[in-house]
C-alpha cells in the first residue's frame, strides 16, 4: 500500500506543479487555488508513503519520478523542445529511479 501512496503522491505532485505553469505566476485564481490543493494532497500521500519506505528511497523516487514526468509534460502540453541533451537527461532520471527501486530500499 506504501508503494501505491508514493505513485498517488507523485501523480498529485506533478497536476500541482502543472496548476502552477497555468496560474501565469499566481494571477490566476483558480489554477493557484488547485496547486495548493494538490501540493497539500501529495505531501499527505507522501507521509502515509513514509510509513513502510525509507525515506532516501521513497523522496529520491519522488523527486526524479515527479521531474521526468513533468518534463515529458512540458515537452507534450507546453510545446517545450526536446532537445537531445534533455532526452538523455530524462533516461538517466528513470534509469536511476529504477536503480533506486534494485537497491531494495523498501522495508
Amino acid at each position: 500500500m506504501s508503494w501505491l501512496f508514493l505513485f498517488v503522491s507523485i501523480v498529485l505532485e506533478v497536476t500541482g506543479t502543472t496548476f502552477l505553469k497555468l496560474s501565469y505566476g499566481l494571477t490566476k485564481l483558480l489554477p493557484s487555488v488547485l496547486m495548493f490543493v494538490f501540493y497539500a494532497l501529495s505531501f499527505v500521500a507522501l507521509a502515509l508513503a513514509l510509513k513502510r519506505i525509507d525515506l532516501s528511497i521513497a523522496y529520491a523516487i519522488w523527486a526524479g519520478l515527479g521531474t521526468a514526468l513533468i518534463a515529458s509534460i512540458g515537452i507534450i502540453a507546453f510545446q517545450e523542445p526536446l532537445t537531445p541533451l534533455k532526452a538523455a537527461s530524462i533516461a538517466m532520471i528513470i534509469a536511476g529511479v529504477v536503480g533506486l527501486n534494485l537497491s531494495g530500499g523498501g522495508h
